[in-house]
C-alpha cells in the first residue's frame, strides 16, 4: 500500500487541475459505477484505471431512476442494485480504495433521493471521511442545493453542477456562482452514451460559459474515443468517460484499463 497524500477535497482538485495545466493537457476523469458487474469487480476496474495516471473519478452510486444516463450506465446500476449496493456501501469503496493506494480525487456521482434519505449532513460527514473529495449530483440545482452546499462548504468539499447547451445566460450566471471544483459542462442535448461524433457548436458553447467565470470546465456525456479527447485538447479543463468504460467494464478490469490507458496517452 502506497502512502496516502493528506490532501483531499477542493484543494485536491485544484492541485489536480493545476498539475494537467501545466502539462499543457485537459484532465481525465472517468466514470466507473459501483458494484458493475460485481462489488470486487468495480474495485479493481478503478486500481486499474488508477495505475496507469487518470486523473481523478466519478464515483457512481447506484440509483434506480438515473434520468441523465443512457441505456448502458442504465443497465449497469440495475446489476449493481440486484448485486445489493447502497449508499453505504459506496462509501465503504472509496475508503477501500483509499485503502489499497489510490490518491487520485473521488467525486462521489448521485441523484439527490438517495442521499436525502441517507441525511444530507450525515452523508456529507461521511464521504469525507471515507476519503471522497466533492459531489456530483446531478438533478440537484442550485436554487435547492443549500443544505449541500453548506455542509460541503463546511467539510471542505466540492459540490458540482451542470450546465447544458439550454442554459440561458441566467442560468450559466447562477451556477457560475454557486459551483466549486468545477462546473460539469454537458456536451450535448439527450442522456449519457458514447457517440460518434461531438456537437458541432461545442466551442461556442464552452465559450459563452468561459466569458462568465474562471472555474474548470469539465466536459461529459459522449465522449469516448481518443479522436474526441484530441478534438477537446485546450477546450475544456477536464473530461468525463463513462459508457465505453462500462461497456469495458462488462467483459473485464483489463480492458477498462486498456481504454483508460489509450485515452490516457492521447494527452
Amino acid at each position: 500500500m502506497t502512502e496516502q497524500t493528506t490532501v483531499r477535497g477542493l484543494d485536491a482538485l485544484n492541485a489536480l487541475f493545476e498539475g494537467a495545466k501545466k502539462e499543457g493537457r485537459s484532465a481525465f476523469l472517468p466514470y466507473f459505477p459501483i458494484g458493475f458487474p460485481t462489488y470486487d469487480d468495480s474495485i479493481a476496474a478503478i486500481e486499474a484505471m488508477a495505475s496507469v495516471g487518470v486523473d481523478g473519478f466519478e464515483i457512481g452510486v447506484p440509483f434506480s431512476d438515473p434520468l441523465a444516463d443512457g441505456p448502458t450506465i442504465q443497465e449497469a446500476t440495475q446489476i449493481a442494485l440486484k448485486n445489493g449496493i447502497t449508499v453505504r456501501k459506496c462509501l465503504a469503496a472509496v475508503r477501500s480504495l483509499r485503502e489499497k493506494g489510490v490518491q487520485q480525487p473521488m467525486m462521489m456521482m448521485s441523484y439527490v433521493n438517495p442521499l436525502i434519505a441517507y441525511g444530507v449532513n450525515e452523508f456529507v460527514t461521511d464521504a469525507k471521511a471515507a476519503g471522497a473529495d466533492g459531489l456530483i449530483i446531478p438533478d440537484l440545482p442550485p436554487e435547492e442545493a443549500v443544505m449541500f452546499a453548506e455542509a460541503c462548504q463546511r467539510e471542505n468539499l466540492a459540490l458540482i453542477f451542470f450546465l447544458a447547451p439550454t442554459s440561458n445566460e441566467k442560468r450559466i450566471e447562477l451556477v457560475a456562482e454557486n459551483a466549486t471544483g468545477f462546473i460539469y459542462v454537458v456536451s450535448l442535448t439527450g442522456i449519457t452514451g458514447a457517440r460518434d461524433q461531438l456537437p458541432e457548436d461545442l466551442t461556442d458553447f464552452i465559450g459563452r460559459i468561459r466569458a462568465k467565470t474562471a472555474i474548470p470546465l469539465v466536459l461529459g456525456f459522449g465522449i469516448s474515443t481518443p479522436a474526441h479527447v484530441r478534438q477537446l485538447q485546450g477546450l475544456v479543463d477536464g473530461f468525463i468517460v463513462g459508457s465505453a468504460l462500462v461497456r469495458a467494464g462488462k467483459e473485464s478490469a483489463e480492458k477498462v484499463r486498456h481504454l483508460a490507458q489509450t485515452l490516457r496517452q492521447t494527452m
